[in-house]
Formats: structure tokens, C-alpha cells, sequence
């Protein structure tokens, strides 16, 4: 029959002190490493690509902007309907070369050619009427000239007889009644020839004003006349200066009403880029300023000669005036690209002008480590920036590598692997 041994307690008593210690250890141990993975650092993701990379540098640079724009005509000229018609015949296309007479459409309107056999006869009319004024005046100043002449001769004749009568008065031939009658006679004859010249003076001085209403009236129907003829005529469409027709809006047997544009002349010699800027990048632009053309077939330089005072579609027009000849090829509508200089900057650090980031704003960028392995993010604050470089405030010290890239996707890493 078998018998139970017993236990020492002491050795029990130490073998549950042991279990417990190893359990206690045990735990520490889980706490540790709990504790210790949770201090690790997220593992830094691995770049895919090979990012574009900068230097940062310490030196001058020049300020610019950039936009792209076409070549237009500084001279155009749209060409108006001067009264309404019917188109009948197109005589220029676009591309002709045109002198100023040269005829590019023939309009008809049958109303305009009554007005004109209107006006003509209207101002006749007025012509005839003004020539019969004219002939009447002539015919009174005639009868009031050969009054003086009749005026003249009575007064002698009065004279003779008066100087006779006196003789035969002194002798007593005659009464003093009679000779007195000769004396009135003379009188009489000197105030009808005295009226005689003062109507002729009046005629003569009022004939201006007699004719003026007239020569008014007639003047005003010549000009009907001749507004009406030209009117006519410039159912002849014609050019108005050199240059390249370049657009003719209507067709044949088109009815086109005053005021309507018929056609577009411009001169392909005189040319200037309209350029098409971002409205954030227009805050420094003045007239005046350099830009360089390029008309992918060659650069020519020029002049910031007008800024549009709104925006269009988030873009601001610039003119440039351009200096020198333009590169062979250079026509109306060319596209090119333009580049304004707005200033230069000296002594400055500067850097390559990232995908990301605001001028005077803050961003988040890369900067390379030593070995060129790993990547850390820091926050740099952008000055002014230009076309391919932007102003380093803080940051970043000359000799720094860093990311131009857009990192954007590694917005959640404070650091990044590279290859």
C-alpha cells in the first residue's frame, strides 16, 4: 500500500516565491518592450522616384515673370457699315494685301439711290432760286444806277437854268417869283438824285444779307447732297489704310445694317506680344519694364507699354511694345512666350523655385541629409520669388540640399528614405 510523502513547506513556500519573481519579471520585461516599441520612430517611407533636387545658394538673382501670349497687330482697323445694305459681291478675302483705296465688299441699297437723285435735285432747285435772287438784285442796282445818272443830268440841267435866270434877274428881265421857282427846281433835282444814291448804297449794303438766307439754304442741300453721295460711295467698302485684311465677317447676299463691321485690316509691320500673367505674379509690374520675346523661331526685346486693370479668368493682360526687328516668320496671332524682368536682387539666399508654396507664405520642404540617404522636414519661410527661383528668409543656409519635388503625399512623415 502505497503512502503519501509530504511536503516540506519550506520548499513549497520558496518554489511559489520563485514563480512569482519570474512572473514579475515577466511583466517588466512586456512593459519594457511595450514601452520601447512604442518610442520607436514611425519607419521612414522610401521615395520611389528620384526627386528633383536644389542647393541652396547665396548670391544675385533676377526677378522675372512669365506668360504665355500671341503677336497682335498695334494697328488694326475694323471697318464699319456707314448706312445699311445688301451684301452683292465680295471682292477681297482674308490674306489679301490691301492699299487704302482697295475695294473688299460692294453693298447695294435702292433707298440710298433715290435719296441721292433727291438731294441732287433739291440742291439745283435751291441753285436756280439763289441765281434768280442774285438776278434781281442786279436789275435793281441797275435801275437805281441809271436813276443817279437821270438824277445827275436834272440837277445840272436845273444848275444851267438856274445861272441863266440869275443874269436876267440882276438885269431885271425877271421877277424874283421866277427865279425862285429855278432855286426849287435845283432843290427838287439835288434830293431826287441825293434819294437816287442812298437807295443804290442800301442795295448795295444789304445785298449780303439778302442773298444770305439763300446761299443757307442751298449750302444746306449741297451738304444732304454730298452727305448722302458719299454715303453712296462707301457702299464701296474700301480698305482705309495698308496692311493685311485679316477678317470678313458677312457673306454674300447678307442684309447688314449701320454700324455693322464689315472687315478687319491690320499692318503686319507693326506688331506687339499681349501676354496673359498670373494675377498673383502682376502686384510688381510697371510700364516700362524689359521683357524678351521668345517667337520660337528666334527672341526679340521689348517693353511692358499697357497693363489691363482687371483680371480675366485669373490672368491679367500685359502689352508689350517690341524693340527691333522681329524674327523671320513673325505674323498676327504667332503664339509666343514672354518674360518681364522686374528687378535684380543682390546678396541674397535663394534657392530653385519649389512645385509648392506661396511667395511670402511658410512651407514645409525636405532637406537632404549629409549622405544623401534620408530626407528631414523643415519649415522654411519664402521671400519673393521669380520665374524658376524664390527668396530663402528662414530655414535654410546656403549649402542646404533640399526637395523641390511636390512631397505632398508624405505630408503624414517627418522624414523620408531615398534611393
Amino acid at each position: 500500500m502505497a503512502m503519501d510523502v509530504k511536503r516540506d513547506p519550506a520548499i513549497l513556500r520558496r518554489k511559489k516565491m520563485r514563480q512569482l519573481a519570474l512572473g514579475g519579471i515577466g511583466v517588466v520585461v512586456l512593459i519594457g518592450v511595450t514601452v520601447f516599441v512604442m518610442r520607436l520612430r514611425p519607419a521612414a517611407p522610401l521615395v520611389d522616384s528620384e526627386p528633383w533636387q536644389d542647393v541652396v545658394k547665396r548670391g544675385d538673382f533676377v526677378r522675372e515673370v512669365r506668360g504665355a501670349g500671341t503677336l497682335v497687330p498695334e494697328d488694326i482697323r475694323w471697318i464699319p457699315a456707314r448706312t445699311s445694305g445688301r451684301v452683292e459681291k465680295i471682292v477681297l478675302r482674308p490674306g489679301a494685301i490691301v492699299t487704302p483705296g482697295s475695294i473688299i465688299l460692294e453693298l447695294s441699297n435702292p433707298d440710298l439711290t433715290q435719296q441721292v437723285r433727291t438731294a441732287e435735285l433739291n440742291w439745283k432747285s435751291g441753285q436756280a432760286t439763289l441765281e434768280n435772287v442774285r438776278s434781281n438784285l442786279k436789275q435793281t442796282m441797275l435801275t437805281q444806277t441809271a436813276a443817279i445818272r437821270n438824277g445827275e443830268q436834272d440837277v445840272n440841267l436845273a444848275q444851267v437854268t438856274l445861272d441863266a435866270n440869275e443874269e436876267l434877274a440882276k438885269q431885271s428881265l425877271i421877277s424874283q417869283m421866277q427865279l425862285k421857282t429855278y432855286q426849287s427846281a435845283l432843290a427838287q433835282a439835288k434830293t431826287r438824285l441825293d434819294l437816287a444814291k442812298s437807295q443804290l448804297q442800301n442795295t448795295q449794303d444789304t445785298q449780303a444779307s439778302q442773298l444770305a438766307p439763300q446761299e443757307a439754304d442751298v449750302a444746306q442741300r449741297k451738304a444732304q447732297y454730298e452727305l448722302v453721295s458719299q454715303q453712296l460711295d462707301e457702299l464701296h467698302v474700301r480698305a482705309g489704310m495698308s496692311g493685311v485684311l485679316q477678317v470678313v465677317p458677312v457673306e454674300q447676299g447678307q442684309q447688314v445694317g449701320a454700324g455693322a463691321q464689315l472687315a478687319r485690316v491690320a499692318n503686319p509691320q507693326s506688331l506687339k506680344a499681349t501676354l496673359r500673367i498670373s494675377e498673383t505674379q502682376t502686384k510688381d509690374l510697371q510700364p516700362g519694364q524689359f521683357a524678351d520675346i521668345d517667337t520660337r523661331n528666334g527672341h526679340v526685346k521689348g517693353r511692358v507699354s499697357r497693363i489691363e486693370p482687371a483680371a480675366q479668368g485669373g490672368t491679367v493682360g500685359v502689352d508689350i511694345t517690341l524693340e527691333g526687328a522681329l524674327p523671320p516668320g513673325s505674323r498676327s496671332d504667332l503664339s509666343v512666350d514672354g518674360t518681364i524682368t522686374i528687378e535684380k536682387l543682390t546678396n541674397i539666399v535663394y534657392v530653385g523655385r519649389p512645385s509648392f508654396g506661396q511667395e511670402q507664405g511658410s512651407v514645409g520642404m525636405f532637406k537632404v541629409s549629409a549622405d544623401g540617404k534620408e530626407a528631414v522636414r523643415v519649415t522654411v519661410k519664402l521671400g519673393r520669388n521669380s520665374v524658376n527661383t524664390v527668396e530663402i528668409l528662414e530655414g535654410l543656409q546656403p549649402g542646404d540640399k533640399v526637395i523641390l519635388s511636390d512631397m505632398s503625399q508624405y505630408d503624414a512623415f517627418e522624414r523620408v528614405r531615398l534611393k
